[in-house]
């Protein structure tokens, strides 16, 4: 049976503080999670009832084997995360500071395994017969992975639901002239783009988010999606319909991860045939209850969850 998801890219180990509002050097307690961002958006749409699976790759440590029973813990197929020898599993840390200041610090050095996906082990068949395929743009910044990605959106051909996360991280990046071909390329072969405002600009040099929504569907999307912060979000497709959505109140306990249950919902609004603002409320939903709790993956709201913030037009 044909996967409704499957997404490509990172993977790791979130290391998370316990206590809100203290500097990482006085933390004294942290609680561990699966992250890493396409990770994540599967676990979020198999909380919502979805088939996922997610390819990636994990250090051959105890880390890695936490990951794998992460994933089967959250109804995510591992049959595609394979282990590197000689590298470690990424562990990524974070600041909490309510309501918009989590510092992220990544630790993927020698190199992350996730940027270790090569495309001669890609099982393309499933890639391509995916209701939904997801991919990110931190994949297209090293090689193998970036090779990998191509190769795989190449051969999917646009068929069913092919999204690219833009997910800009510069930390990974010399300088976003070097990311912009490799974005303009993934777009190519892509039918929905979602980013934010920074990350659309890197993909289309363009900041205004209706200029962004336009030039993605002119680099050969279908559907732009841009996230606006505090002005909610746009999404514009090839057909001329638009929807903006304002976001949903929320008391912010950790910003990080509401991108991610936001792709989850997404997809799952996707294939459900929603119309746009439907599936755009959703997604805010979503995301804005992931942001009222500490952890991510494990935060990823049920669509009984979902449903109850979109009628009560705010999280309680």
């Amino acid at each position: 049976m044909a996967y409704d998801l499957i997404t490509m890219g990172r993977i790791g180990v979130d290391l998370y503080p316990l206590q809100t509002g203290v500097p990482l050097p006085q933390v004294t307690s942290f609680g561990k999670f699966l992250g890493g961002s396409a990770t994540n958006v599967a676990v979020a749409a198999a909380r919502l009832g979805r088939h996922t699976a997610v390819i990636t790759r994990t250090g051959d440590d105890p880390f890695g084997t936490y990951l794998h029973e992460a994933l089967k813990g959250f109804g995510v197929d591992d049959r595609w995360v394979t282990p590197v020898p000689g590298l470690p599993t990424p562990v990524t840390f974070c600041e909490v500071f309510p309501p918009d200041d989590f510092p992220l610090y990544f630790y993927r050095q020698p190199k992350a395994p996730d940027l270790e996906i090569d495309a001669h082990e890609l099982d393309l068949d499933a890639i391509r017969d995916a209701r939904v395929f997801w991919v990110t743009g931190t994949g297209l910044s090293e090689e193998p992975s970036r090779t990998a990605t191509l190769a795989a959106l190449a051969h999917r051909a646009k068929s069913g639901t092919t999204v690219f996360d833009l997910d800009w991280r510069p930390m990974f990046w010399t300088d976003p002239d070097a990311a912009r071909p490799f974005y303009e390329e993934a777009l190519r072969h892509t039918t929905v783009a979602v980013g934010n405002l920074d990350e659309v600009e890197v993909a289309t040099g363009v900041r205004e988010p209706h200029a962004a929504a336009r030039a993605l569907l002119d680099a050969g999307v279908e559907l732009a999606v841009v996230k606006q912060g505090p002005k909610g979000v746009l999404a514009v497709n090839r057909d001329g319909e638009s929807a903006e959505v304002p976001p949903l109140p929320v008391n912010v306990l950790n910003g990080l991860g509401a991108g991610d249950a936001f792709g989850g919902s997404l997809v799952h609004g996707l294939l459900a045939g929603w119309d746009l603002e439907k599936t755009m409320r959703h997604a805010n939903a979503a995301g804005a209850i992931v942001a009222s709790r500490l952890e991510c993956s494990s935060a990823m709201p049920t669509p009984d969850e979902i449903e109850a913030a979109v009628t009560a037009g705010a999280v309680k």
